[in-house]
Order: C-alpha cells, then sequence, then structure tokens
C-alpha cells in the first residue's frame, strides 16, 4: 500500500514537471520568440521539450510536445499544423531515446547527440518540410535558413541544457522524483 502511494505521487511529480516544460515551451515559443524573416522565427521552446525528454524519458518528451505546440497554437491563433506537431514529438522522443542509449557517455557528449539528432530529424527535417507545404516556401532554401538557425540555436540549448544539469536543478529534479544518489542524496539518472 504505501509503495503504491509512493508510485502515485512520483507519477504525479512527473505529469507536474511535464504540465511545467509544457508552459515553459509555450512562453519560449510564442510568446519570446522573434521573427528573422517571414519564415524563420528564432525561440526556445524546443528547450523544456529536450529538458523533458532527456529527463523523464522519450515519451514525456513527446508528449509535451504536442501538448505544448497544440495548446500554443490555440491560445495565440495560430492555424494547427499537423507535419510541425509530429516535428515537435520526434524532438522530444528523439532527444530522450539518445540520452537513454547514451548514458554511459560523458553528460557533454550525450547532450550533444541528443540535442543535434532531435533538431536534425524533428526541426530541420519533419518541420522544415511542415513549413515548406504549408507555405507553399522552397524547402531547400528554407532548409538552408533552417539548418543555420538551429545550429545557432541547437547550441545555445545544448550550453543551457548542460548548465542545468550540472547546477542544484539537477539535484532538485532528483529529490522530486524521489531517487538517490552515491552519496545518499536524492538523484535521478540524468
Amino acid at each position: 500500500m504505501v509503495q503504491k502511494q509512493s508510485k502515485a505521487r512520483i507519477h504525479l511529480r512527473i505529469l507536474l514537471l511535464m504540465s511545467l516544460f509544457i508552459a515553459l515551451s509555450i512562453v519560449f515559443g510564442k510568446f519570446l520568440a522573434f521573427n528573422a524573416g517571414e519564415m524563420i522565427r528564432i525561440s526556445f521552446e524546443n528547450l523544456p521539450i529536450l529538458f523533458a525528454g532527456i529527463t523523464l524519458g522519450p515519451l514525456a518528451g513527446a508528449a509535451v510536445a504536442v501538448v505544448a505546440d497544440l495548446l500554443g497554437c490555440i491560445l495565440v491563433g495560430y492555424a494547427i499544423n499537423p507535419i510541425i506537431t509530429v516535428g515537435a514529438a520526434i524532438i522530444g522522443l528523439l532527444s530522450g531515446l539518445v540520452a537513454q542509449l547514451t548514458k554511459k557517455f560523458p553528460l557533454p557528449l550525450r547532450l550533444t547527440l541528443s540535442v543535434l539528432i532531435a533538431h536534425l530529424i524533428g526541426s530541420v527535417g519533419v518541420k522544415t518540410a511542415g513549413l515548406a507545404a504549408f507555405y507553399g516556401v522552397s524547402y531547400p532554401v528554407l532548409l538552408l535558413w533552417r539548418t543555420l538557425n538551429y545550429l545557432i540555436v541547437g547550441t545555445a540549448e545544448g550550453v543551457l541544457l548542460f548548465l542545468l544539469l550540472k547546477s542544484v536543478v539537477r539535484e532538485a529534479l532528483a529529490k522530486l522524483l524521489g531517487q538517490h544518489t552515491e552519496r545518499g542524496e536524492h538523484k535521478h539518472d540524468v
């Protein structure tokens, strides 16, 4: 009975964290973003999605991405583009999968691979195709601009993720999720 209650609390905490990541993604992507021309939008909307995937797992990352994209579009009146939503889900899913597959790698390499692969496939590949189809823009031209954009944004996100996961945020997250470190403190296997 006690173990069941403990698991329920952890699940509730994960849902609360996912809700926080969804809210942050919406704020970063829809309210704190800025446009560079008509097709390029610079934002950190994927930072909470990447963080969710890496720390909570691929399914949580994908769920955060889908809900944030759909709610964000509804809140600001954007048309929902299913291809963009799938691209967002891929970012959350792949960041989590890559992080799980590279657990034994040093943190900087794990984060680099997670962010790079997630953005290469989700942002640069899938989302670019969605934008090109939706706006009737040349895919190769848009691909070039979005690749440059995500080289810069992805690098910044990787650095921010590293700083967050090397700081007290990691310990707080571990404590919240009820896991222990080697020192007997709480830990989350990030």
